[in-house]
């Protein structure tokens, strides 16, 4: 079954989808060991994990592209893509679609932010006028290939003009032949309550660790309404932490000691990257070289 299709089965079922987001191909390949059923690339995680710099759509159409396909390379899970604002206008969102499409990303959403846009919890954002967004969605859709390749709208006015102008544009993206819908950080449960009741297709709920939004377990957004959830900087936080926290430690003491039963020693590391599999591959392909070498 193909990703795309797969992706949208998992949308449509009454189980909500939990999709971390992975900031290098070592995360998505952990994620799929772990046990879940889809990953993300996006770019707050691809911004600090590529250039160490916030989500300010610093990096490029083909730097994200890069880091999509090394993702989607990396397992065989569904990978959710960041369109970020399309890079442009709509001829640029249309190569971007393309593109994206395909490095084999099983969906993706555009977003109606000015650019250079913001990470959505930040603040001093701004949004185009609905009408144009509208027009990046039409090219978009049209664009795509593979019919099953759900693309996402995403509005961040519930910030800046309201919940009522948030709800009234994703129906106008939704018109405009947006498949699913993302509100991005609505500031009660009260609203995220109307937003999956007044917009009647799947919707995604974002949980970011200080942001703007409640956090909230996944048995309660699904009860809310929510389809799909994504952790946008779980993975990239974590590490960071524990970053720093074995680097500190092994310039006071010059010493790893105290850091070894909280890591995936060699062996186990190798076994997650897949080196038994790359040497088996070695035995079959080289087997008749090797017998052919062996002494009589």
């Amino acid at each position: 079954m193909r990703r795309t299709t797969l992706f949208k089965q998992y949308v449509l079922a009454p189980e909500i989808l939990m999709c971390p987001i992975a900031h290098d191909p070592l995360a998505a390949k952990i994620a799929q060991r772990v046990g879940f059923k889809a990953i993300a690339t996006a770019g707050y995680a691809n911004s600090a994990a590529f250039i160490a710099s916030p989500d300010v759509e610093l990096m490029t159409l083909t730097e994200m592209v890069d880091c999509a396909w090394r993702i989607v390379d990396a397992t065989d899970l569904p990978v959710l893509c960041d369109g970020d604002t399309g890079h442009g206008n709509v001829t640029n969102v249309i190569r971007s679609m393309k593109q994206f499409e395909k490095a084999g990303v099983a969906t993706i959403f555009f977003e109606d932010q000015v650019s250079p846009k913001r990470c959505g919890h930040m603040s001093g954002k701004d949004v185009i006028p609905a009408d144009e967004f509208v027009a990046k969605i039409k090219a978009a859709v049209d664009a795509r290939v593979d019919p099953d390749l759900m693309i996402m709208a995403r509005t961040d006015a519930l910030a800046v003009h309201g919940v009522d102008d948030a709800i009234e544009r994703v129906h106008k993206y939704l018109e405009a032949g947006a498949d699913y819908a993302f509100v991005e950080a609505p500031e009660t449960v009260a609203q995220m309550r109307r937003l999956t009741c007044e917009i009647k297709v799947p919707m995604m709920a974002n949980m970011i660790p200080g942001g703007a939004t409640p956090m909230l377990t996944a048995a309660e957004l699904q009860e809310i309404g929510f389809a799909l959830v994504v952790y946008p900087n779980v993975v990239t936080y974590a590490y960071a932490h524990a970053a720093t926290e074995v680097l500190s430690e092994l310039l006071r003491t010059g010493s790893i000691a105290g850091f070894q039963d909280r890591m995936i020693v060699f062996d186990e590391f190798n076994a997650l990257v897949g080196l038994p599999e790359i040497r088996a591959e070695e035995d079959r392909y080289y087997a008749d070289v090797r017998a052919a070498r062996a002494p009589n």
